[in-house]
């Protein structure tokens, strides 16, 4: 097989280099996010790219078949996985929501800006006391 038949792996290659590229170039948070979630998308596509058998059937067993049988392990754990994708994106989400309510803003560099305001400001309280 030649590069150009595997499909599958390009876009793996491409949607793990543009999720990287999201969650660390972007300052919003809910940007980071989504980032996170393409990442995680072409790790899912990478194993069940791997658990693929050309020819291959479901792993049922019959009488007198000589037949090749495809792994499905692979695709049960992703199943696993994507359930915890889920839940891991919607804490995210979450925790940014909580973020957007403590600092008014989803923006990393305001977030860190307020947050190390807020610590001098305390420095500041702590050394008139």
């Amino acid at each position: 097989m030649t590069g150009l038949e595997q499909y599958n792996y390009w876009i793996f290659a491409i949607l793990l280099t543009i999720g990287i590229y999201i969650a660390i170039s972007r300052g919003n948070l809910v940007k980071k996010v989504v980032g996170l979630n393409i990442f995680q998308a072409s790790a899912f596509l990478l194993y069940i790219s791997s658990g693929k058998i050309w020819g291959g059937t479901a792993p049922i067993l019959m009488k007198g078949a000589d037949a090749t049988y495809a792994n499905p392990l692979p695709h049960v754990l992703i199943l696993t996985a994507i359930v915890v994708g889920v839940a891991t994106t919607a804490i995210g989400l979450a925790l940014v929501v909580r973020i957007k309510e403590a600092y008014g803003t989803i923006e990393e560099d305001d977030v860190l800006a307020a947050e190390a305001a807020f610590e001098a400001e305390m420095r500041q309280e702590a050394r008139q006391s």
